[in-house]
């Protein structure tokens, strides 16, 4: 079974992110959820956004990197959306890595070395017309990109607009496309060695 580390989205530790945990615990993976929000969560994307500005997108980063001292090297590191700035961070440069799960959000591999590093799979999970997603960040630019360059990456696209649909405590969630997202990180889960 992996090990996993989880980092949520700009709308903190939501109970729908702690559901999505308890699923991947449910089949027998160890899930860490660090707090880079220290408890406070927000009611919108755009109220979570502020707060992370207020707080500096450099300091969360480096909070949610520091979160996994203490952990072993053999982990699988997941984020959703704000989350995946330390779990795409955490793949690429440190050593051990076993695979990472990037949920709403993929940032240019450039940001963090020259490349994937071999032996490290990764999928990026997002909806085909969410915004977010789709046009104002790049990150679908920086996924496809991703996959060019690596024969261990894989790009889920999902019908759709919404962003956060994973998180079963938000109006944004989409079952369907929620309910395959989880299938395939279980899968992805299951297949680390």
């Amino acid at each position: 079974m992996a090990e996993v580390v989880l980092y949520h989205h700009a709308q903190g530790l939501t109970e729908g992110v702690q559901a999505f945990a308890a699923e991947l615990r449910g089949a027998g993976h160890t899930v860490h959820l660090p707090d880079l929000y220290d408890g406070n969560t927000f009611k919108t994307l755009d109220e979570g956004l502020a707060y992370a500005r207020q707080v500096g997108f450099g300091t969360l980063l480096d909070n949610g990197v520091a979160a996994a001292d203490g952990l072993g090297e053999e982990l699988v590191y997941a984020g959703f959306s704000l989350g995946v700035m330390p779990a795409q961070r955490l793949a690429q440069t440190r050593a051990g890595a076993k695979g990472a799960l990037l949920f709403y959000s993929c940032i240019p591999v450039s940001e963090f070395g020259e490349s994937w590093p071999a032996g490290v799979p990764v999928q990026v999970h997002g909806m085909d017309a969410d915004p977010f997603f789709t046009e104002e960040d790049g990150d679908l630019d920086a996924a496809r990109a991703l996959v060019a360059s690596t024969d261990e990456a894989e790009l889920f696209l999902y019908p759709g607009k919404e962003h956060l649909f994973a998180d079963s405590s938000l109006p944004s969630y989409d079952e369907a496309a929620a309910t395959l997202l989880i299938r395939r990180t279980l899968d992805f889960l299951n297949g680390i060695r």
